[in-house]
């Protein structure tokens, strides 16, 4: 397949209703297992491939090093893979669509590319973000660009997450005219409110689980993507020290 072909059938396994499940991985083996368990497609986690070579989250990982883990999970799995890709290691535009070319030039096709600040404090205004996207956009016409907000992730205080998702409706028809594929909204975790965005965004929505979220609970309020951040990663770690710790 080439790589409009690849693109083109990843953005297809966006369907509301039906949520595309993305186990996040870290590394080519953990690519190999979810691949080999089933999976339609790859996802990374920008917090799992950062810890996996002993960084922080947040851009802490080496953009090199970054690229290369990415090249070598599509070099050893034929799944499309998506990368989490924070901010784009980058503040200006032409850096920025240079950036998403070399995450494509390592075989994925589509990235997750985020409003919060990184690095700084808050989000960047909804404005600021569209233009941001929109140079990410120019890198290519036809991969998937995940616009993540942070919103939700950011308060904490659940009660007042309905407050916000007036701004978050802003955010995403700014960013899907801005040339977004997608709509991410990581920190929500209440079905109504997910189905108030889902039935009024025009792009499709992507939810992080979390304990209590179900993928029937996200199918009926209309999400099309599901995928799990750090947690699989934290999951096998601990198994791993928790092995060891049998051992003994």
């Amino acid at each position: 397949m080439t790589f409009i072909d690849r693109a083109r059938a990843f953005a297809a396994l966006h369907q509301p209703g039906t949520p595309l499940v993305l186990y996040n991985i870290w590394d080519a083996g953990s690519a190999k297992a979810v691949a080999g368990a089933g999976a339609a497609a790859l996802a990374t986690g920008s917090w799992s491939v950062a810890a996996a070579q002993g960084y922080g989250d947040g851009e802490d990982i080496p953009l090199e090093l970054l690229l290369k883990i990415c090249g070598r999970i599509t070099t050893k799995n034929d799944l499309p893979l998506t990368v989490d890709f924070e901010g784009g290691f980058a503040s200006d535009a032409a850096t920025l669509t240079a950036n998403a070319r070399r995450v494509l030039e390592t075989g994925a096709v589509g990235i997750n590319f985020e409003d919060q600040i990184i690095g700084g404090q808050g989000l960047y205004v909804a404005e600021e973000q569209a233009s941001r996207i929109a140079a990410m956009r120019a890198a290519d016409a036809d991969y998937f660009i995940n616009a993540r907000t942070d919103l939700f992730l950011k308060e904490r205080n659940t009660e007042v997450h309905a407050d916000l998702v007036e701004e978050a409706l802003i955010r995403a028809a700014a960013y899907a005219d801005a040339g977004a594929s997608g709509f991410f909204i990581p920190g929500l975790t209440n079905p109504d409110l997910i189905a108030r965005i889902t039935s009024a965004a025009a792009l499709p929505v992507n939810v992080m689980m979390r304990p209590g979220m179900t993928l029937s609970d996200m199918a009926a309020a209309g999400v099309a993507r599901a995928s799990y951040g750090p947690a699989p990663y934290a999951k096998a770690m601990a198994q791993l020290a928790q092995a060891f710790t049998d051992l003994t």
